[in-house]
């Protein structure tokens, strides 16, 4: 299904909040495989790493970063805190920053 957000058409969604590196770029790499040239995902993170590892991945393998923001800060983590690997269970993380990047696939 193709969502259309401001004079963008979104066509792959990929949400990897409460993930941490490398999963969200793993993530991306994979949709990234099944989308076609000139489509564009939006992702969700709330990794900081994404801030640079996202637009690492789309200079290195030619894919176009479109945009790349905060949406918000203090966002509730709903995820099972078990899949979250972290030093301490004491150490899980409760809250987290919002992050938000569309990156359009190159064409062939």
């Amino acid at each position: 299904m193709t969502t259309s957000t401001m004079q963008t058409s979104i066509s792959h969604h990929l949400d990897t909040q409460g993930l941490i590196c490398p999963e969200p770029v793993m993530m991306l790499h994979r949709v990234i495989r099944q989308a076609e040239g000139g489509e564009v995902i939006e992702i969700l993170a709330t990794d900081p790493a994404t801030t640079r590892d996202i637009p690492n991945f789309c200079r290195h393998l030619g894919h176009e970063l479109l945009n790349q923001e905060t949406l918000a800060q203090n966002v509730s983590l709903t995820i099972d805190p078990d899949e979250i690997t972290v030093a301490s269970d004491d150490d899980a993380p409760i809250n987290a920053t919002l992050y938000r990047y569309l990156v359009k696939k190159k064409t062939a």
